[in-house]
């Protein structure tokens, strides 16, 4: 590697090396080429309405053994199918097959899948257009369609 640049003309072309190393890092390439947007089902959008297909258990990593509750939702926006995470004790109950679910990034590092769920990157925030924690809860009961 050569030796940087020193004195007082050399500001352009310490930024121009500065510049050409970034795009050895992957994470500054996938943010400039835009690469999670065009994989991501959601596009650039946070939250996104789908309709349940299915009640799914997904196996944790190790060295949990415990059994995840998810469902598998279609989104209406570009009909991909995803497998989102049901937060709360219980909350898998309270969702139906066909039922109109709202789901989100769960945000873990990097965007990437959160603690011990093997690629399962979002989850369920409302059912039927009400709040899925408070239907848990049991602030509410669950709307009819």
């Amino acid at each position: 590697m050569p030796k940087k640049s020193r004195g007082l003309g050399a500001e352009k072309k310490l930024s121009a090396r500065r510049n050409k190393f970034k795009w050895a890092q992957p994470l500054y390439k996938r943010k400039k080429r835009g690469l999670w947007h065009k994989s991501n089902p959601l596009g650039k959008s946070s939250q996104a309405k789908g309709i349940v297909l299915e009640k799914r258990q997904v196996e944790a990593k190790q060295p949990n053994s415990a059994m995840r509750k998810c469902v598998v939702v279609q989104l209406t926006k570009n009909g991909k199918k995803i497998t989102a995470f049901t937060p709360g004790n219980e909350a898998i109950k309270r969702i139906d097959e066909h039922d109109e679910v709202i789901i989100e990034c769960i945000g873990g590092s990097r965007g990437k899948s959160k603690g011990d769920l093997p690629g399962i990157k979002w989850q369920v925030i409302k059912v039927n257009d009400q709040s899925l924690n408070a239907l848990v809860r049991g602030k509410i009961e669950k709307g009819r369609r």
